[in-house]
């Protein structure tokens, strides 16, 4: 049983990926109900929540249906990180999860998300204080290294677990990767294998089949799969890969109208949460993996993509279910 403080989590559990503009409340309820069994938020700065910046503070929302459930935050500076820390736990979730992975710019930049791999000694003290502020549980969400001459990722997480964190997840690849190349697996199956490591470390990078699940639980030993890019638009593939790793077997994939169930019921959730503005325009990234591999398909689907009321993009679901379902 891998568990994360108190939290069980099953035998080998299925993450889902905090991910900006994904991984919110309609795309988390998708996941769980497809067998996702821990999910995270979306970050969420911990400047943006120290000034209570609108969008920041509307992240911490999670629900009861969603447990057990993580709040990502990220940073550079340590007193708004425990401060945000302190913040984020009068939320409720079960865990609090540090961003040290994200690669863009306008955060790495400024030394926070992946940024903070050029600064490891700061990574560890601005973990014990997190760690330190708070009764819950602290997990870390971070990459290889900064580079390739950089991947001290086997020292980086045996520092993190002595200050207290209670797993790690790890993507395969460097900061200057980015998303690009292939996720190296082998660092990943060296902190697990690390004698000195009693925490759970999950995986993450390029898993899209079972297979590839199969594989690195045999391989490299992880306690378990962290999944995003794989899942946007196809929240099915928790189930997939349990069914697959309990049988063997493939469990068929989602028929068209489960697509435009789900497609249908994702949009209901974002605009009810978001709004109809930004709840019809953050669906639109979801809609090409909905429905990929539909042959004849462009013409519906950038009526999906273009359509800027609510009812207008239900017309064309609608459109759709009669043309393919």
């Amino acid at each position: 049983m891998v568990k994360i403080g108190d939290i069980e989590l099953g035998e080998f559990p299925l993450l889902l990926a905090p991910m900006e503009d994904v991984s919110d409340p309609p795309f988390r309820a998708l996941c769980k109900e497809n067998g996702a069994d821990l999910m995270y938020t979306e970050f969420i700065s911990s400047e943006g929540l120290i000034r209570d910046a609108a969008k920041s503070v509307q992240k911490l929302d999670i629900f009861e249906y969603e447990r057990p459930v993580g709040i990502q935050i990220f940073g550079n500076n340590i007193e708004s990180m425990k401060r945000a820390t302190e913040l984020t736990a009068a939320a409720k979730p079960d865990i609090i999860d540090i961003n040290y992975g994200c690669p863009v710019k306008k955060v790495a930049g400024k030394g926070a998300g992946a940024g903070i791999l050029q600064d490891i000694p700061k990574m560890v003290e601005m973990t014990k204080e997190i760690v330190n502020s708070t009764d819950l549980p602290v997990t870390v969400k971070t990459r290889l290294g900064w580079n390739e001459e950089t991947k001290y990722i086997v020292e980086v997480a045996e520092r993190l677990q002595d200050v207290g964190i209670k797993a790690i997840s790890i993507h395969g690849r460097t900061r200057k990767q980015m998303y690009k190349g292939s996720a190296d697996w082998t660092l990943i199956g060296d902190v697990k294998n690390n004698p000195r490591m009693q925490i759970p470390v999950f995986g993450n990078g390029d898993i899209t089949t079972p297979e590839d699940v199969i594989r690195v639980k045999n391989d490299y030993g992880v306690d378990g799969v962290m999944i995003g890019r794989a899942s946007i638009g196809y929240p099915w593939i928790f189930n997939e890969i349990k069914h697959f790793m309990a049988t063997g077997e493939h469990l068929a994939g989602p028929t068209m109208k489960d697509r435009i169930i789900a497609a249908r019921r994702h949009l209901e959730m974002s605009v009810k949460w978001k709004g109809e503005t930004l709840g019809v325009l953050e669906m639109r990234r979801h809609y090409g993996n909905y429905f990929k591999g539909i042959s004849h398909f462009k013409e519906h689907r950038m009526k999906l993509v273009t359509h800027d009321a609510a009812s207008d993009v239900f017309a064309a679901l609608d459109e759709i279910e009669n043309v393919f379902a």
